[in-house]
């Protein structure tokens, strides 16, 4: 196992928990501080459960690092103050296209009908939102002074169903990226409620009695305000910050991280009393899980976390629960902004136009990452490009992303016509040929669009020179994103850890991006952290008031 990620043990099995020597006892142990342990913890603290939390670093984990996008419809108040009447019905509508049955209907339309009620428990929390929206056309995360858009595909004809299309990515207040902004109000109200914190506490097994009951976990400690917690925390944060300029470099201070981790934490035994709940995110940093489980996303930038090893999953599966989906990882090619990128076409290697370029990022780089290798051009003409950098140098966007899509059309392939364009990018002359006279046949309404791009979203490519932008995995001046979506299987009334043959591990839960979930399938902006309180609650709920899941017997293929 890489030096960076959390040793997991095998279970610690005992006759009689009470002959231990426990350091600490609590009706609910959470283990993982970020969005969905916070959720959890709260939730089963308002249900009068003591309730401790572990974290191997000090909070916040993928959750501080995100946009703070919180997906929710059916009619919040920023919504219908922007003037927008969503329903859930709606909203189960265009999800459910989405999801493609990753989880039940009845999940669905639960997951639809809490969501008014969901957004404004953060609210109550003291995570604001509000209705101002973006101006100008589609984005992949909107300025300040906007925080509320759409963040999926519902303006796209394929996607959006037959409901009219509403924005339902509400944006986090706050100044640049707002996770940590929404992270923090969580963390602050786990610290108001009374739940109680253990920082720098890494879970590297389970304990379970001798009826296979998860009783508690064994944590790994360093001590508090000690030279090397200190030197921890900063090393940790320092590879967070700087993940995204210097990721070698960040994995080295991982190591010392670890090494810290294994020379000075001393063991902890925590005592569980009604359950332990897992929400520790899912597997991106760790490499060796995506060798064998996704291993087209290998050259993938890492999103997420240091925490995001998989240690909740693995700690699952040490006890007999069974995984789903690890295979599925949500990989973001954005094409907007600029706006007018979309106007033009992406195509393989060949030269081959293979979707529609208006999609979410993540649609779009589904394909590419699966089907195409990684590899892929996007294709403008002279008057679209021109367009663009007017764009990406005017219309306000971020330096994320402005700066790459500035990088990559200076950098682009360039030729007077597109047999000589296939001649320098490799492709093949008569595919792309016929690929931009089809574009344009769609664009002037001479034929249909192959790939369902709205009639807005159309362009004749007809004017030299012509430009290939490399949108390939391996670019480094364009990252191609990526985050795991598969976990450990969960009943989906109550977040209860499930085994091979569709049974509870009796005493364990999951949430978030550590259990599979609504997003499972294919990502969308916000859809992971409302999931991470819708399952969040749901599992704090469950385990703080002893709800007994329902049982499936159907073995797991």
């Amino acid at each position: 196992m890489s030096s960076t990620v959390t040793p997991i043990l095998e279970p610690l099995r005992v006759d009689d928990a009470s002959a231990l020597q426990w350091d600490a006892r609590c009706d609910v142990l959470v283990i993982g501080w970020g969005a969905a342990g916070a959720c959890a913890a709260l939730q089963a603290r308002a249900e009068g459960a003591d309730v401790v939390i572990a974290d191997r670093f000090t909070g916040g984990g993928a959750s501080a690092r995100s946009g703070g996008v919180v997906y929710a419809g059916g009619g919040t108040r920023h919504q219908r103050a922007a003037g927008f009447s969503d329903t859930p019905e709606a909203m189960f509508d265009y999800l459910r296209h989405e999801t493609q049955g990753v989880i039940s209907d009845e999940t669905l339309r639960r997951f639809c009908a809490d969501s008014v009620t969901n957004l404004q428990w953060l609210e109550s929390h003291g995570a604001p939102y509000a209705h101002q929206m973006p101006p100008g056309g589609k984005t992949s995360y909107p300025p300040d002074g906007a925080y509320l858009y759409y963040s999926g595909n519902e303006l796209v004809p394929a996607y959006g169903g037959e409901h009219p299309p509403a924005p339902r990515g509400h944006r986090t207040v706050g100044r640049g990226q707002c996770g940590a902004v929404l992270y923090g109000h969580l963390q602050a109200a786990c610290l108001r409620a009374g739940v109680r914190p253990m920082p720098q506490s890494a879970a590297r097994r389970l304990v379970v009695d001798r009826s296979g009951r998860v009783i508690g976990a064994e944590l790994w400690c360093l001590a508090p305000g000690s030279k090397e917690a200190l030197q921890h925390a900063r090393l940790a944060a320092r590879a967070e910050r700087l993940q995204n300029f210097a990721p070698g470099y960040c994995d080295r201070l991982r190591k010392r991280v670890n090494a810290l981790e294994q020379a000075h934490a001393r063991r902890c035994l925590v005592r569980a009393g009604k359950g332990v709940i897992l929400g520790t995110g899912g597997f991106i940093f760790n490499r060796e899980m995506i060798k064998v489980h996704a291993p087209k996303f290998r050259r993938n930038f890492k999103v997420g976390a240091t925490g995001c090893d998989g240690s909740g999953l693995r700690l699952g599966l040490s006890v007999g629960a069974a995984s789903d989906r690890l295979e599925r990882v949500s990989a973001w090619r954005f094409i907007n902004p600029p706006y007018s990128w979309h106007k033009g076409i992406v195509v393989n290697r060949a030269g081959q136009r293979f979707c529609n370029e208006e999609v979410y990022g993540a649609t779009l780089g589904q394909p590419l990452m699966e089907e195409q290798g990684g590899q892929a051009w996007l294709v403008l003409d002279a008057p679209l490009r021109k367009k663009a950098l007017r764009e990406a140098v005017f219309g306000g966007y971020w330096w994320f992303q402005a700066l790459p899509a500035l990088a990559l059309m200076l950098g682009a392939r360039k030729a007077k016509d597109l047999r000589q364009l296939a001649a320098v990018t490799g492709m093949h002359a008569e595919t792309l040929r016929q690929s931009v006279l089809l574009n344009n046949a769609a664009a002037r309404g001479q034929a249909p669009e192959p790939f369902g791009k709205s009639a807005d979203g159309r362009q004749a490519l007809e004017q030299g020179p012509f430009y290939a932008c490399d949108i390939s995995v391996g670019n480094p001046v364009f990252p191609l994103g990526a985050l795991t979506l598969g976990g450990l299987r969960v009943d989906e009334r109550s977040g209860a850890v499930l085994d091979a043959h569709g049974q509870p591990v009796a005493g364990l839960f999951a949430a978030g991006r550590a259990a599979v979930g609504i997003p499972s399938h294919l990502y969308i902006s916000g859809l992971s952290l409302a999931d991470c309180v819708f399952s969040g609650r749901r599992a704090g709920m469950a385990v703080a008031l002893g709800v007994q899941p329902e049982v499936n017997r159907e073995v797991v293929s």
